[in-house]
């Protein structure tokens, strides 16, 4: 199955990119696209586009998905599966795709009750599927809505806001199961809490999910 997945540094950044091949590979082929033009049947021979974290404004949107907005949501509204890490679960929310069905997709460090209050990046704690995890952080956003009952909720923040969820064809994670070892040693307060690719399982067992390849 073929992933198509969106680059611009820093806002889709290379390593969210390069940590998802990681991850997928080799169960997923993967192709990149930028905010430039591409061919018209680009997105025809994909199964998924994805949309990974980076750093920056999340109302970036406009000015970077200009030319493709309309064609990825015909192409999501048509079954093609839509994963969005962190940036890309934050656009998944009514101001930019709108592909979610009464959902919102909030900054958590502003939810209530959140056991954080500060984006810089930290290992978060989750509960993954009923299971206590230290998940890789940085400014990630919270899912939240009435559509949560007919969600299959995959992990949930402390304060019990949803931090990854599948909704009909949407899949979306607001902490970085994709993080590499680079990650963690980028950062002197998180040099030793690397989850030894432990979370790559996690998200492949994820899209698998997603993508019903299971």
């Amino acid at each position: 199955m073929k992933i198509a997945i969106f680059l611009h540094h820093p806002k889709c950044s290379v390593q969210s990119v390069n940590g998802i091949i990681q991850a997928l590979s080799p169960n997923y082929t993967f192709k990149i696209f930028t905010k430039h033009p591409v061919e018209s049947d680009f997105f025809d021979d994909v199964d998924c586009i994805c949309f990974p974290g980076g750093i920056g404004d999340s109302n970036s949107f406009n000015s970077l998905l200009r030319l493709h907005k309309n064609k990825i949501k015909q192409q999501i509204k048509s079954g093609t599966k839509y994963l969005g890490i962190c940036m890309g679960a934050y656009w998944a929310d009514k101001h930019y795709f709108d592909i979610v069905d009464h959902i919102r997709i909030s900054q958590y460090i502003k939810r209530p009750n959140s056991d954080t209050k500060r984006p810089h990046p930290k290992n978060q704690t989750v509960l993954w599927k009923g299971k206590k995890e230290e998940m890789f952080f940085y400014d990630g956003c919270a899912i939240h809505g009435t559509g949560l009952d007919y969600c299959k909720i995959w992990a949930l923040y402390p304060n019990g806001d949803a931090m990854a969820i599948i909704q009909h064809n949407i899949g979306l994670l607001g902490c970085h199961p994709e993080s590499t070892e680079h990650w963690y040693k980028s950062y002197s307060w998180m040099n030793t809490q690397y989850h030894n690719g432990i979370h790559h399982k996690f998200l492949l067992d994820f899209v698998n999910h997603l993508m019903k390849k299971h």
